[in-house]
């Protein structure tokens, strides 16, 4: 089964380092506005879901030329676009997930994207928000980290404390410690050598993995 990549209309900082992260086999679903992104990679959407009221005029005459499968809701709907394109990728049958633009702008709006791959009917699939610059994702057991030495890695417990924790690979090392909601133990750890690991034994961890991106890339 390929892997779907869902855009949302969200920030998109470096274009270069999302272009990295596609594969030529990934199935592309843009969330609405997610679709300028796509459109912005010089590629188009297999699917296109949402009330589409963040979607200009430009870019719908594109995606009708493209033949690209749209599912239009209504605008006054409970479920916000990324919501209605998680149902679909799912129930599609995808079980690896990469949200892109997910991150930053609104703050309301990223925590709730985030809130989104909490859902437990999710838990078994490998799903992540990436902007390029940050991976983020959950995790109720472990995790391997890949990355370049230097890079920054944040733990931090989501929804109560965190049990556990057993991590490899990282400067500042945990064995069997616990992450509490209410604290910062686990901000801006540094990746040493790949990969690394993270171990837990209870809880819900959110992984924030901030690459280091040097300043030719960025431009």
């Amino acid at each position: 089964m390929p892997r779907a990549l869902i855009f949302v209309n969200g920030d998109l900082p470096n274009l270069a380092s999302v272009r990295s992260l596609i594969l030529p086999e990934d199935v592309l679903i843009a969330a609405d506005g997610g679709t300028q992104h796509i459109l912005a990679l010089g590629l188009t959407p297999a699917v296109l879901i949402g009330d589409l009221d963040s979607l200009s005029a430009e870019n719908r005459r594109a995606v009708d030329l493209a033949g690209t499968k749209i599912h239009q809701y209504p605008r006054d709907k409970n479920e916000t676009d990324l919501e209605l394109a998680l149902h679909y990728a799912v129930g599609a049958g995808f079980r690896e997930l990469l949200v892109v633009a997910a991150l930053g702008g609104r703050l309301d709006q990223t925590l709730g994207n985030l809130s989104l791959l909490t859902d437990p009917s999710l838990a078994e699939l490998d799903i992540r928000a990436d902007d390029g610059l940050q991976e983020v994702f959950f995790t109720r057991n472990g995790c391997r980290l890949h990355g370049d030495p230097g890079d920054l890695i944040s733990l931090i417990p989501w929804g109560g404390e965190v049990t556990g924790v057993t991590t490899t690979g990282l400067r500042w090392p945990l064995s069997g410690e616990v992450l509490w909601a209410h604290r910062t133990r686990g901000i801006s750890n540094e990746l040493l050598d790949e990969p690394a690991s993270v171990n837990i034994e209870t809880g819900l961890l959110l992984v924030v993995h901030h690459r280091r991106i040097n300043d030719k890339e960025t431009l």
